[in-house]
């Protein structure tokens, strides 16, 4: 990315929310050197490329072998014999053309000045050691990183004083004064927590008198209240605080001095002992290279020997253990050799994290060894000859896994729901792993979505020729580009994944499979695709990211709990009455200029072509409980009263808008409410959280004031089809001849202070509202008229749906006396945008990866692996997957997620009841099917005679008013045992018909 260059929000949007701009402007002054152009090196490049630094350069002149194909996704079998870097560097500058990638050739030693990060992967210790001297002689970040099959190492050396500008990339905490007392001990309102912790920095300010404002150290004791010490006068009111972000001084050894007194980034808090293990032994295989010019053959128990007594040699001299765990040292020995691309995806995307991290001081870097390994993936039984290479580019996978089980992974039947950022690195590690290329193998890909430009950010199988084109056919191509052995492999498909599209997947699509892979991004689908996955018996893996957070999950069927076997709490809501006329943070004011966009250029627009188009829609809405009045007045107003026929009448319009907003209806408020209004209690009113609010006084020389002009005005163009303009100086003559009515606050205007207040105007008499209908014009009077509704889009630029929510926003964050924000906040909080980065992305697919072949080899659950990770924090936290429970009645056991009960045939209702009688001993009281009640003991016995003869079909077609089209039906039964208790739980009833 060019130093001079403004940053393209529309490209890198979701990941400026994750680094924010002043990171991104320092990665664009930043050029990164990245040495060794494996399946690491590449995994590396491809993310710090698609991030946006400055400049890339790519060091690499050792001649590309089959064996490299496992790993470098952009290496063909073309590409043999030829130099690694130069056969890659065009996919890599095609990924961001803000980053110019170049091959360097010659000496390292002077090379590296001409760096701010250098990265070496696939390198000697020896080797990484003199590089090392010379980047911190010249003061260079230094990052060193290796793959030995399951087992991935990365060290990080950011110099003697490395400042970092954010510790944790959380947003700042901020919150607002209720009182401060005498002796500096600071309160919010309503008992709110303040989330402070002890020693952090706040600023205070609009806090009178003013000389207590500035910026103090806090003291916590406690979640509602926090110490700033003395005060240089006493506390009066108001007062908002902000956590301000000190720079923290981190130190960093050279790798000399870490081989000897090594400094651990725990990566699993089940492997403690760990790390150091790995240390000697990655240390001893660098031995083995050194000596041999390779690593151990895989599973031979000659090199393995060898290898063990030089992790012993190792030892004696970085006595960093007190006793070598040999057969853990032998398993690492044994399968060195390979090549696994989810491993790449792990270290990988953390070393390129950790690349952003030295460029631009946002987050913690690792200090200074990270130690990962994955081998409780191993199978079992892996013999020399099984593991020996084939002169394929699947050798680096038959070292680790053996071929006999990279058979079974090439002939799997997989379905990836979703084609997006996940979606794109799933596709990636199947086709480097050739998952789904053997004969009996195929994949599945579906996602409704097509390709944008702020996609490409991430989803780095999509070029910008892309744009426009559906990412279930794009992904699976470029997949097959990678890998020529998945072409014909793949079903590309556009549809959800939900209730309407069970003709396509429907059983006989879902018993084919082997295991899902969710690549979603809504809660609602994931759910979805989870109780399917359960319904058919089938394992998923469940991951997601959001900005440098991630998760993975894996579920397999009658072992663990399922996704939906946990909730997150639901999202806490804004109440009306502050949306409408309280609001006391930016939050607030996005919010009420967002329901500002609907209401005025989508909704309203919806209503009058109802009305114009459906010949009862009067009638229906006098019906209404509530909004008729507005609803009516609004289509009159459109059509009639403020109908513009030319672009002025639009800035006209604008302008009577911007002064009801913003001036009027705040004088209204301040004349229900005056600034020494008291509560029922005594209490002044304008008490925070309240901010007592000023008018607005239009000023088209305003920024902000002419960006919410031209915005509305081009809006209500678009509704009517009328052309726009953006020239200032049209505007400015316009508004300049333009005389808006005075206003006066009236006494009969209500406002509500809680939502229990919020009136609906169901007090109306109908023939009030009836008045007001007869003024319409007929519909046919206006044959074939059209608005135009402005559905909102968030990523389109050039439609000033963002500019008019954010000029609203500011506008009302300005009578509020709330900071103002810039666009891209208000369009993350608006758009509900999930801030990303391709880093993440690549970790945690790789995580799942890993999962997925414990699936396949069917492990027990304590080799699964749950897993959370920071890479702002960082932080790695795994965990055993929680076991799913069993259920006991009577005298059977079920398990209470993936069991269910049974019966073959199209069975009548009374049948049905009988057999769970006598079979199970359960006293059935209640059946549903597809929330359809279709038996309750309780029903009047006229209903419960005439259905119980019923068979189940007929039943749920007499009831449902539809054909049924499965061949299995499923019902909920409630049920007591044969001691008359109630069961709990109960799994589903299938009937196969």
């Amino acid at each position: 990315m060019q130093v001079d260059s403004e940053i393209d929000e529309s490209l890198y949007s979701r990941q400026l929310y994750v680094l924010g701009k002043e990171a991104m402007q320092k990665m664009a002054t930043s050029n990164v050197l990245i040495v060794g152009l494996g399946g690491l090196g590449v995994e590396i490049a491809k993310n710090v490329a698609l991030a946006g630094v400055k400049s890339l350069a790519i060091y690499d002149s050792e001649p590309a072998v089959v064996a490299d194909l496992a790993g470098q996704f952009y290496l063909g079998k073309t590409d043999i014999g030829k130099p690694r870097a130069a056969a890659c560097v065009r996919h890599l500058s095609e990924l961001n053309s803000y980053v110019p990638v170049s091959v360097v050739h010659g000496d390292l030693a002077q090379l590296i000045p001409n760096y701010q990060v250098v990265v070496v992967t696939d390198a000697l210790i020896e080797n990484a050691v003199m590089l090392n001297q010379i980047t911190r002689k010249h003061n260079i970040k230094f990052i060193y990183a290796n793959c030995f099959g399951l087992v991935g190492t990365l060290f990080n050396d950011f110099g003697p004083a490395f400042a970092v500008t954010d510790t944790n990339g959380e947003e700042a905490v901020v919150g607002t004064v209720a009182t401060i007392e005498n002796d500096g001990e600071v309160y919010a309102p309503d008992s709110a927590m303040h989330g402070l912790e002890n020693g952090m920095f706040i600023e205070l300010r609009d806090a009178e008198p003013a000389e207590i404002n500035g910026q103090y150290r806090v003291s916590v004791k406690g979640p509602l209240s926090f110490n700033i010490g003395s005060l240089k006068a006493s506390y009066v009111k108001g007062g908002q605080w902000t956590q301000v972000k000190e720079p923290e001084i981190v130190t960093f050894a050279s790798l000399q001095d870490q081989l000897t007194s090594p400094e651990y980034f725990l990566t699993d808090f089940a492997k403690l002992e760990r790390p150091a293990q790995l240390h000697v032994g990655t240390l001893a295989l660098h031995s083995f290279k050194t000596r041999h010019g390779r690593l151990p053959a895989p599973y031979t128990a000659a090199d393995i020997t060898e290898t063990l007594q030089l992790a012993k040699n190792v030892r004696t001299q970085y006595p960093v253990t007190e006793e070598l765990d040999e057969q853990l040292l032998s398993t690492v020995f044994s399968q060195s050799q390979g090549q696994v691309a989810p491993m790449f995806g792990v270290i990988g995307g953390m070393a390129a994290q950790e690349v952003l991290k030295a460029v631009s001081g946002k987050f913690m870097p690792v200090r200074q060894w990270m130690y990962f390994d994955a081998l409780e993936a191993l199978p079992e039984g892996v013999t020399a000859e099984d593991a020996a290479p084939r002169n394929t580019r699947y050798d680096g996978y038959y070292a680790v896994f053996g071929k006999n089980f990279m058979d079974k992974l090439a002939n799997l039947k997989l379905f990836l729901v979703g084609a997006g950022a996940i979606g794109c690195e799933v596709l990636k590690n199947w086709a480097l792993m050739g998952m789904g290329s053997g004969p009996d193998g195929h994949i599945w890909v579906t996602d409704n979505d097509t390709i944008e430009k702020s996609n490409l950010n991430r989803q780095f199988l999509f070029r910008p020729k892309d744009v426009g084109h559906a990412k279930s056919e794009v992904a699976p191509a470029a997949a097959a580009a990678i890998n020529p052995d998945l072409k014909g492999k793949f079903t590309c498909l556009t549809e959800k994944v939900g209730k309407e599209s069970e003709d396509v997947f429907n059983a006989e699509f879902w018993n084919r499979l082997d295991y899902v892979t969710n690549a979603l991004d809504n809660v609602e689908a994931r759910a979805y695709v989870d109780r399917q996955c359960i319904f058919y018996q089938k394992p998923l893996i469940e991951s997601g990211t959001l900005g440098t957070k991630c998760n993975v999950q894996v579920v397999v069927p009658n072992l663990t709990e399922s996704y939906t076997s946990s909730h997150d709490p639901p999202e806490k809501g804004i109440p009306l009455c502050t949306i409408r006329s309280f609001p006391a943070k930016i939050d607030h004011t996005i919010a009420w200029a967002k329901a500002q966009f609907e209401e005025l250029f989508n909704e309203s627009c919806l209503n009058v072509n109802q009305y114009l188009t459906q010949p009862n829609f009067v009638e229906s809405t006098l019906k209404q409980v509530a909004n008729q009045k507005q609803v009516l007045e609004v289509i009159y107003s459109y059509l009639v009263e403020e109908r513009p026929l030319t672009f002025e009448q639009c800035i006209t319009w604008a302008v009577d808008l911007f002064n009801g907003l913003f001036r009027n209806d705040i004088l209204q408020l301040l004349y229900n409410f005056p600034p020494d209004a008291k509560t029922t209690t005594g209490a002044p009113f304008w008490a925070p959280p309240k901010r007592q609010p000023t008018a607005a006084v239009l000023d088209i020389n305003n920024a902000t004031h002419l960006e919410f002009l031209t915005a509305a005005a081009n809006l209500r163009a678009f509704n009517y089809g009328l052309k726009g303009e953006s020239d200032p100086a049209v505007f400015a003559k316009v508004v300049g001849n333009y005389h808006s009515k005075e206003f006066n606050p009236s006494s009969g205007i209500k406002i509500a202070v809680t939502d229990d207040e919020i009136s609906n105007d169901s007090s109306l008499e109908s023939n009030e509202l009836a008045k007001i209908a007869d003024k319409l014009p007929a519909p046919s009077s206006l044959a074939g008229f059209r608005l135009l509704p402005a559905e909102f889009e968030k990523d389109d630029d050039t439609n000033f749906h963002i500019d008019f929510i954010n000029a609203a926003s500011n506008l009302r964050a300005t009578n509020y006396g709330i900071d103002a924000v810039e666009r891209s906040k208000t369009k993350f909080i608006a758009g509900r945008i999930i801030p990303a980065i391709a880093t993440t992305t690549a970790l945690v697919t790789g995580l799942g990866t890993i999962e997925a072949l414990k699936v396949v080899q069917r492990r027990k659950i304590e080799d699964y692996k749950n897993g959370f990770v920071s890479l702002a924090l960082p932080f790695f936290g795994f965990s055993e997957p929680i076991a799913s429970t069993k259920l006991k009645y009577n005298d059977r056991e079920i398990d209470r997620i993936w069991g269910r009960l049974s019966i073959d045939g199209d069975v009548s209702l009374q049948e049905f009841l009988d057999y769970f009688e006598k079979e199970h001993g359960l006293d059935i009281s209640m059946v549903a099917c597809e929330n359809l009640l279709l038996y309750a003991s309780f029903q009047p016995p006229a209903k419960l005679k005439e259905r119980l003869p019923l068979n189940l079909s007929k039943l749920v077609e007499s009831i449902s008013k539809k054909p049924i089209e499965n061949k299995q039906l499923v019902f909920e039964i409630c049920a007591e045992d044969r001691e008359g208790n109630d069961i709990e739980d109960l799994p589903f009833v299938v009937v196969t018909l």
